[in-house]
This record gives structure tokens, sequence and C-alpha cells, in this order.
């Protein structure tokens, strides 16, 4: 029977939500490319409070491989915080990130290691060719596009959470212990020697679990986490709208003295109220959502509640 490593080589994590299904599979393709690359490996499978029967489905693997551990969530947290609670519970000197759906294959871990082996502390997973929906792929690019402008680094839409890292690096992304979790942005924040390499991207063996609210909510989140470029801009709009009414004013004092105006125009005062309040609001919404982040900040709660292991 295997045993448990107290440091092995590798360390694989996987954020675990609605794959019963797909346990069985991911967990004998993961042996099959870990064992000839080292006996010495654990396996990470946190489930963030999954509806179906994935707790139980990890318990019994567990209970049968002890290289196998669980974590399960007191509730949904979110896919960047279990991530994170696998990060914290991880020993080996080398640790896998790797999505649960099998979109994330398995048999590019020992390339991805290869590639580390050549001197680089990260290599992550590029997806050359997507095989999600095009909807999502081009709500990624759009996001991703509107990212690297607001933050000022570039970002790549076909990297995702994928990817070896070196202990080092880890160390260094479990320091970061901000409520707002994303775990592509924190490790590109961390540094050291970063590389990609192209991989296959298979279908997703599960229903999406994202929805579109989820994404625009993380989208928002991230955003705003990692960069004050909103308040800047709403800054230049404010100044740039200030000086289009200076000079307003101008003309229409100008107009007044030369006799072109007689009556006071009801709807052009309706128009500029109108915008100039909205402004106003969308102005103090970014403002609130800022000092929204900074209460969360401040209450400095867990990042994530376990509720059981194996």
């Amino acid at each position: 029977m295997p045993v448990a490593d107290a440091s092995p080589l590798f360390s694989v994590i996987s954020p675990v939500y609605r794959a019963e299904q797909l346990l069985d599979e991911l967990l004998l393709r993961l042996h099959a490319v870990l064992t000839p690359l080292s006996a010495s490996y654990e396996i990470i499978l946190v489930d963030d409070s999954s509806p179906d029967g994935s707790w139980l489905k990890i318990q019994e693997h567990a209970a049968r491989d002890p290289r196998i551990r669980g974590l399960r969530l007191s509730r949904n947290f979110g896919q960047h915080h279990a991530i994170t609670a696998g990060l914290d519970a991880a020993r080996g000197n080398w640790i896998v990130v790797l999505d649960c759906d099998l979109q994330d294959r398995p048999e590019e871990i020992p390339r991805l290691f290869q590639q580390a082996l050549q001197g680089y502390d990260v290599v992550l997973a590029r997806r050359t060719s997507r095989q999600d929906p095009w909807p999502k792929r081009a709500a990624s690019r759009l996001f991703y596009a509107l990212l690297s402008y607001l933050t000022g680094t570039e970002q790549d839409p076909l990297v995702a959470n994928f990817g070896i890292y070196h202990r080092r690096v880890i160390t260094a992304v479990i320091q970061l212990r901000e409520s707002i979790r994303y775990f592509p942005t924190m490790v590109r924040w961390a540094g050291f020697r970063q590389s990609t390499l192209p991989v296959q991207h298979a279908a997703e063996g599960r229903p999406g679990t994202y929805s579109f609210s989820r994404r625009l909510r993380l989208a928002t989140d991230v955003i705003l986490a990692y960069s004050d470029k909103p308040l800047r801009l709403t800054a230049y709009l404010g100044v740039l709208l200030s000086g289009g009414a200076f000079l307003l004013g101008l003309l229409t004092l100008l107009r007044f003295i030369l006799g072109q105006i007689t009556v006071p125009g009801y709807t052009s005062l309706l128009i500029a109220i109108s915008f100039f309040s909205g402004l106003i609001i969308l102005v103090l919404g970014i403002v609130g959502l800022y000092v929204g982040k900074i209460f969360e900040s401040v209450r400095n709660r867990p990042l994530y509640v376990v509720e059981a292991t194996t």
C-alpha cells in the first residue's frame, strides 16, 4: 500500500466542485503521470462545498491511498479561495495546480516539470486552442484586455491556473492574505523566473459552474483589487467635463451679451442636470466599491473555513 511522504516532491492541488463523476478518471490519470516522475507525491482535493457526492468520493479515495488528501470547506468560498486552502496545506517542493474538470490534462505535467528544470520557478500552461464555447472565449479575451489596460501589465487570456510552481513562489503567494483572491495575478505579482508552455486544452467534462453573474463579479473584484486606474480615470473625466462646462458657460455668457438668448432653454437645462447627476452617481458608485473592498479587508476574516479533512 502506498505511504504518505512528509516532504513529497510534488503536491498536486485541484479545487473540486460538482465533479463526482470526474474524480475517478482525474485521479487515475494523475497517478499514471506522477508515478514515473517520483513515488513521492501528494494529491490535495479541496471540496468547495460541492452539492453533489464529491466529498464522499474524495473520502473513498483517501481511505485507500494516503497520498490523497481531502479538504472540505464549510461553504462555497469560490475557486481561488479553494486553491488558497490547498496551497496552505501543500508540503511539496513543486506544486501543480489544475482544475478538476479535465480541461487541464494531467498528461501535460511531465512536460511542465521538464521545462521547470531548465531553471524556471514557474511554468504556466498556455492553452493554444481553447475548447470553451465562443461566448466564454470572447468574454475571457475582453476581461483580460481590460485587466491588462487597468493594471498596466500584460495579461494572457490563454493562461489560467494550470501550471507548476516552485515552493519559493508558493511561499510568497500564500503570504498575500487579501480577501480578494485571483491566483494567476498573485503569481505574476510574486515574480521569479516564469515561462509558458503550449498545451492541449480538452473539452470540459461537466456542465459549466460559473454563471455570467459570477464571472462578472469576479472580474469586478479583480479589477478593484489590483488597479486604482478606475479612480484616476474618473478624476480625468471630471477634469475634462469641468473644462467643457467652463467653455460652455463662457459661450452661453457671450451669446447672452450679444442678445442671442432671449428665452431660457428648458431642454438644455434638463439635459445638463440629468447628465451631471448621473455622472456624480457613477463616480460615487466607483468610490463606494473601493470603500467596500477596504471594509472587507479591515474586517480581516479568514479566507476560508475548513469543515472536514481526510
